[in-house]
């Protein structure tokens, strides 16, 4: 029979209350510069981003003795915190119907290609010890009457790796670690963005913020510089980079910052699309049970006329239902799904949908409707994965709203929360972007090329192609424990750095100023508009080789303008997002550049894009036949074993690539003989490890 949950344990896993931060340090110091007073705050390590990677570097490495702060831009206010982070993928216990190996997690990680597999071994291993610490730390991961971790399928995961705690997983992580990082009394510095990595002596030197709470007459911008030997970038992905985006507002990641230090990145041509609310109202990922429901899709057109478009494209009332279910864990789109009428035949027709004008909607108080001359639906027609899953989870209600209610009540109560109720009204959205896979090229402990500075979490680019849901935020706790790790083990960051790196703020200060230019015909409003516009047109899920080619060239004429005649703002207030969106133009033009490449290399269709040619092998089928206007190239294999890398050199973008960094399967560690490499510190010798 199944159990009603009681109100009480619902909210408590939909309103998540966050820690409340300590008072901020005094800051006694100042540098003065060009007229300009700047407070100075030295530490050993910093990290930018308060998300559950940052926090979980932080966490690590105050445990170890090393002096660490921590700076922010919205403390909670992040993707781990606001969005639809909703599962954590781990290592499942080794019984025989899920039996599982450190080798077949990797392999199953790295599956999509363009990754490296040490990097995805060592995400394997280190799931079992994020999952435990956090377990520690409190997060309520279910289990059964005998202490295992509960585990479902999800997108890339054919084992079953995937837990939850329900949609406010992953914001239940940020409070666990946020909670430890306020009980050690990290230094925690709010409202502070990060805009200028400061270099110095062949590596990090510091990073240069805006916080408006330090503006004074002597120091217009509101600038503070934070001193530091070690920098670890964990400020998420480029969620503003789209207009059509699931990421909460205000998410620039740290591309842009990356690419002016100097700093290589890698596999920008690889994101994540998928359904889910716009940003708008309240975004969210529809995916798991939102679709496993099977409510009831479709289109509204200017006249107000609905349309059951989903019928265009499939050729049977049963096949249409079983692909909305299956987008519960297929949800990111993948050109090759568009195939033998596949899931992301739904994420294509969604799309046309909005390109013709036309609003798209799902309703839970409504079953699919007939695909016209078929049988109607029927939980009795569907196909054999299908009902095999809803058996299990009995969920044969009559309605999508009591399936829905059945699986998973939390789906419901989070939608409430914004007011939005999903039991009375239809809801729309949208494909959407919602995660880059790419980012700042880093090694198996984090380390990027610029000595001292490291990523974890999205703004590291390690997730290749594909990866299973939930892997993203395992990859965070995985790497910033190891980046932690590292930073304590080499000794450079246990205090703060001698000197006062006045050179280099000068610099920077220098460098803003060229930026923020009173009277530029270009305001934030302008350029936001423009990049959005043109990613979300021309690099979404459809891409032509033309229309890239144009974008590119587009964006590398706004850059050149920006640096001719900076961006106007009217206030201090503005300062941090001119900032932020001179570096979002320069993130676009490095994702065209590294897209470009990969099409005019002969790059085909994978992951998130479909490469779309008059010549290519492969055709969508829809119910009255193929889509010859959405006819894409097959991805080639070789393409699969490489990276692309992207560097901004002066003005220029560079553009190389090399092979995924491999992994040994046959090589077996022994005790005696490696056990001193661990206890004299040589496993973290960069000599160890290959270059990232």
């Amino acid at each position: 029979m199944p159990q009603t949950i009681p109100q009480d344990i619902l909210n408590a896993l939909t309103d998540v209350d966050m820690p409340r931060l300590g008072a901020e340090p005094e800051i006694a110091s100042s540098l003065t510069v060009q007229g300009q007073r700047v407070p100075v705050y030295a530490c050993g390590t910093v990290i930018l981003g308060s998300g559950a990677a940052g926090l979980r570097a932080a966490v690590e490495l105050k445990r170890r003795g090393t002096d660490v702060a921590i700076i922010s831009q919205s403390a909670w206010g992040g993707t781990s915190a606001c969005s639809g982070s909703d599962k954590q993928t781990l290592h499942t216990a080794n019984t025989s119907d899920r039996g599982d190996n450190f080798k077949d997690m990797a392999r199953a990680i790295r599956a999509g290609g363009a990754m490296d597999e040490d990097t995805a071994y060592v995400e394997a291993v280190g799931s079992v010890r994020a999952m435990a610490s956090l377990q520690f730390l409190g997060l309520p991961l279910p289990q059964d009457d005998f202490g295992g971790t509960l585990r479902y399928q999800t997108d890339h995961d054919d084992v079953g790796r995937a837990t939850s705690c329900g949609p406010r997983t992953s914001r239940l992580m940020v409070k666990a670690l946020g909670a430890e990082a306020v009980r050690l009394g990290i230094p925690f510095f709010n409202q502070t963005t990060g805009v200028r990595i400061l270099t110095g002596d062949g590596g990090v030197a510091g990073i240069l913020a805006v916080r408006p709470k330090a503006q004074t007459p002597d120091n217009p911008y509101g600038l503070t510089l934070f001193r530091c030997s070690a920098l670890v970038i964990a400020a998420g992905g480029p969620g503003e980079l789209y207009r059509d985006s699931v990421f909460p507002n205000g998410c620039f990641g740290s591309l842009g910052l990356a690419l002016e230090a100097g700093v290589e990145l890698v596999n920008l041509t690889e994101s994540q699309f998928g359904i889910g609310t716009r940003r708008e109202g309240f975004p969210w990922n529809l995916s798991g049970t939102y679709v496993q429901a099977m409510p009831y899709i479709y289109s509204v057109d200017a006249t107000g006329a609905e349309h059951n478009f989903l019928a265009d494209y499939y050729r049977t009332t049963q096949e249409l239902a079983s692909n909305i279910f299956r987008k519960g864990y297929q949800w990111p789109f993948h050109a090759t799904r568009m195939l033998d009428f596949g899931s992301s035949l739904v994420d294509l027709a969604i799309t046309r949908e909005n390109q013709a004008g036309r609003r798209v909607f799902m309703d839970f108080n409504r079953n699919p409707e007939a695909v016209p001359g078929d049988l109607p639906f029927s939980l009795d027609r569907l196909d054999a994965d299908v009902a095999a899953y809803l058996g299990r989870a009995g969920a044969a209600q009559s309605l999508p709203i009591t399936r829905l209610r059945h699986m998973n009540p939390l789906s419901i109560e989070l939608y409430l929360r914004y007011k939005v109720d999903i039991r009375r009204d239809p809801l729309e959205f949208a494909v959407n972007n919602q995660h880059m896979n790419g980012g700042i090229a880093v090694d198996t402990w984090g380390r990027s090329n610029l000595p001292g500075l490291y990523a974890i979490g999205e703004a590291a680019g390690t997730h290749g192609v594909t990866r299973p849901g939930g892997a993203a935020l395992n990859a965070g706790q995985v790497l910033g424990t190891r980046v932690a790790e590292h930073i304590a083990a080499s000794g450079v960051a246990q205090a703060a750095p001698h000197g006062t790196a006045k050179q280099q703020l000068e610099l920077a200060i220098g460098q803003i100023e060229r930026v923020l230019r009173v009277g530029s015909p270009l305001n934030v409003r302008s350029v936001k508009d423009e990049v959005q516009a043109r990613m979300s047109d021309h690099a979404g899920i459809l891409c032509r080789p033309e229309n890239v080619s144009a974008a590119l060239q587009d964006a590398v004429t706004l850059n050149q303008t920006i640096r001719n005649a900076g961006i106007s703002f009217m206030r201090g207030g503005e300062i941090a997002r001119v900032l932020q969106w001179q570096q979002m133009a320069l993130a676009s033009q490095a994702v065209l550049v590294a897209l470009h490449h990969y099409i005019t290399q002969g790059g085909g269709s994978r992951g998130a894009r479909a490469i779309c040619d008059p010549a290519g092998e492969s055709i969508p089928m829809a119910k009255s036949g193929p889509l010859q206007d959405v006819r894409f190239r097959k991805e080639r294999d070789q393409d699969k074993g490489e990276q692309i890398l992207v560097r901004l050199v002066g003005d220029k973008m560079q553009v190389s690539s090399r092979p995924n960094r491999s992994f040994d399967e046959t090589a077996k560690p022994f005790f005696e003989r490696d056990w001193p490499a661990w206890l004299t510190g040589a496993v973290f010798d960069p000599g160890r490890d290959q270059d990232a």
